[in-house]
């Protein structure tokens, strides 16, 4: 099995869908021979890895657990695999320390050169309180980002977002208007919202913008003070499910094929049909 040549509108991606714990330095490691097997079997050209994978999910670890980018231990293991493997990887989210003594949610992308080629901090802090469900308030430790974050990959341009940035369909929008094929959004919805709206999310903004919407979520591990719901999943511009994790350790493979993308914007042509002399959604700078 081949990687992706530059002229090929096919990639492989594979998902890792990682159990974590509180040991970090077990995190990075796991995650490290995930990708090692991955790339041995698999020979992907991009992996991706779930939301905060090297700490546990949880405010009061966020800074502890916390390190700078792009010289911090998780990154230099991140930008060295990358680097030896010749791949890209999206690598999930850990809690950046950033300038001020501010704690981030951030997603790093590397290049197989091992360069840090992009870093995305959580745009919208999952501040909820679902009434016999969940309370959880990240903008207790964390500060919100304020930029959008595509990256190039062999042509193909692909949005970055965290989590509950899914629910924000503006952002998305703001992607497929940049000419965006592609979403990646490492993820840890909870048993409270993951039934609810895991596959919905997912499946919605692919339908709405006419792209790939892939998510990778830390394994469930009822243990745990938070509890993922698991289901790494890829979703086609169609809008159907192309590939699913269950609930535990997996690595998902998916050959995504980028030409489905102009097909299906060629023959439901929404993007050539909006109204805008009525609405727009507008992409602000600071």
């Amino acid at each position: 099995m081949s990687k992706m040549s530059k002229s090929s509108n096919i990639m492989r991606l594979v998902l890792l869908q990682l159990k974590g714990s509180k040991d970090k330095a077990a995190n990075v490691q796991n995650a490290t021979s995930k990708i090692e097997a991955a790339v041995k079997e698999y020979r992907p050209r991009l992996i991706t890895l779930p939301e905060c994978f090297n700490a546990p999910y949880g405010t009061k670890y966020f800074r502890e657990y916390s390190e700078s980018i792009p010289d911090g231990y998780t990154s230099q293991h991140l930008s060295s695999l990358a680097k030896k493997h010749q791949i890209y990887i999206v690598g999930g989210t850990i809690p950046e320390l950033g300038e001020n003594d501010a704690i981030y949610n951030t997603c790093t992308v590397w290049s197989p050169t091992g360069e840090l080629v992009a870093k995305h901090r959580k745009m919208h802090l999952f501040d909820v309180d679902v009434k016999g469900g969940i309370r959880f308030k990240e903008s207790e430790t964390l500060s919100a980002g304020n930029d959008f974050t595509i990256i190039d990959i062999d042509g193909h341009r692909i949005g970055i977002g965290i989590c509950y940035d899914i629910r924000f369909e503006e952002m998305a929008r703001l992607y497929r208007n940049a000419g965006c094929e592609m979403i990646i959004y490492p993820a840890a919805f909870n048993m409270t919202t993951g039934p609810l709206h895991w596959e919905l999310l997912q499946r919605a903004r692919a339908n709405d913008n006419q792209l790939f919407v892939v998510t990778t979520s830390p394994a469930r591990d009822p243990s745990a003070e938070y509890v993922a719901f698991g289901h790494s999943m890829v979703v086609d511009p169609w809008s159907k499910v192309q590939q699913t994790a269950r609930t535990g350790e997996e690595t998902v493979v998916a050959d995504i094929d980028f030409s489905l993308v102009e097909q299906v914007r060629q023959q439901i042509p929404v993007f050539a049909q909006r109204r805008l002399d009525l609405y727009a959604t507008e992409w602000k700078t600071k």
